[in-house]
């Protein structure tokens, strides 16, 4: 589709002010979509919407309307000696099919990133969230049609089985397919698919607690890393802990076992800490796990290197993290993990597209082609080469 940016920006704006009106609309459908879903299933927290929310939701819109462009940007630009004049340009991918499971923000976002970057988009939601991603694309084909944008140009499937093989094997009408889900979702997409595959992988998260790590700071960080958003991706999974930090094991532990994380830890991580029903010995199927929820697991490890192993084995190539005051550690971590985003010192819920400053995500890449880490307006553009002339033929 070709739109000039202010009418992008005007139509965001639309669906902003339409959205804040529609809050009770919108959050009758979605209690129609929870009524459905066990409240005790990890998807249950990320298909839930409140009014704050949806608030929050707007917030992100306005941020990406008031992006620049990411389209005909110029990349890099040169002139050969045979007098050729050569641009290499940013242009939209193309088509955007995106397939997602009990997450209706998604909806919003992966609208507003499509919109910004001059793709066209086909959406194919899950079941569990159709009454709220169906009021939702009402919303935006409304705004689309105020301010003279073709609607059809933004789809939603329906729910079922016949639709995601449609659009898995759409390759004359489809330019990139990215899945946004569980470990299951994508291993299935990425099978099946006879167009392009962006993925969005599951977050199999580790924070490595070093021997020279800060007690404080690590309490805070690791809390927050497992409670604040424990169903989303980037929430901590496994705790490393360095063996000669064990004693504070159950110092660094206490407000997540206040909160009710459920913890299985390994043999020596389970000798310290105190005996309840919340902490269990962890057995092999509680490392690489993808909890989504107020659980994790515990490994201690005798040095750096076993930490690395460790994460080497077990991670989705997501987000990591080290906590250490020791600046050659650090340094070493960082440089030799392999993932998505790296952290030291800090939370692994920043890996947001929001947080990174990117105003929403279409999803976390945890591949290497393409787009790795948060996906957003740059990650949605490809580009060409434009080459000007004067007659020039090649001998």
């Amino acid at each position: 589709m070709a739109a000039d940016d202010a009418a992008i920006k005007q139509t965001l704006a639309s669906l902003v002010q339409i959205t804040l009106a529609e809050i009770p609309h919108i959050l009758t459908e979605n209690t129609s979509d929870l009524a459905m879903m066990d409240s005790d299933d990890p998807k249950y927290d990320r298909l839930k919407l409140t009014g704050e929310r949806i608030k929050g939701i707007c917030a992100e819109l306005t941020q990406v309307q008031n992006l620049p462009s990411p389209l005909d940007r110029i990349l890099e630009e040169k002139h050969l000696p045979n007098g050729l004049f050569l641009q290499k340009i940013t242009v939209p991918l193309g088509v955007l099919g995106v397939i997602y499971e009990a997450r209706p923000n998604v909806t919003f976002d992966v609208f507003a990133l499509a919109l910004k970057s001059g793709n066209g988009l086909i959406l194919k939601g899950g079941s569990d969230a159709d009454h709220s991603n169906r009021a939702i694309m009402s919303f935006i084909h409304r705004a689309l049609e105020e301010n003279g944008l073709p609607k059809d140009a933004f789809q939603l499937l329906p729910p079922d089985r016949e639709a995601t093989k449609a659009l898995l094997e759409a390759v004359d009408f489809v330019d990139v397919i990215i899945p946004r889900g569980s470990q299951g979702l994508i291993d299935f997409v990425r099978q099946n698919s006879k167009v392009p595959v962006i993925e969005t992988g599951a977050g199999i998260v580790h924070t490595f607690f070093d021997e020279s790590a800060d007690l404080k700071k690590g309490k805070a960080i690791i809390f927050n890393a497992k409670t604040r958003r424990p169903s989303v991706c980037n929430s901590l999974d496994c705790l490393i802990m360095h063996e000669s930090r064990l004693p504070d094991l159950q110092e660094l532990l206490k407000g997540l076992l206040e909160a009710g994380v459920k913890v299985y830890a390994d043999e020596k991580s389970f000798d310290v800490l105190p005996k309840s029903r919340l902490v269990e010995k962890a057995d092999e199927s509680h490392f690489g796990t993808e909890f989504l929820s107020l659980k994790m697991s515990v490994k201690t490890v005798a040095n750096l290197e076993e930490a690395l192993e460790h994460i080497a084995q077990f991670s989705s190539k997501h987000s990591e993290a080290i906590l250490s005051e020791d600046q050659k550690n650090i340094e070493y971590f960082l440089k030799s993990v392999d993932a998505a985003a790296v952290y030291a010192n800090a939370s692994t819920a920043f890996t947001d597209g929001n947080q990174f400053g990117l105003g929403a995500e279409i999803g976390i890449s945890t591949q290497k082609l393409h787009a790795r880490g948060p996906m957003a307006l740059n990650e949605l553009t490809s580009y060409k080469w434009v080459i000007k002339g004067n007659g020039q033929i090649r001998d």
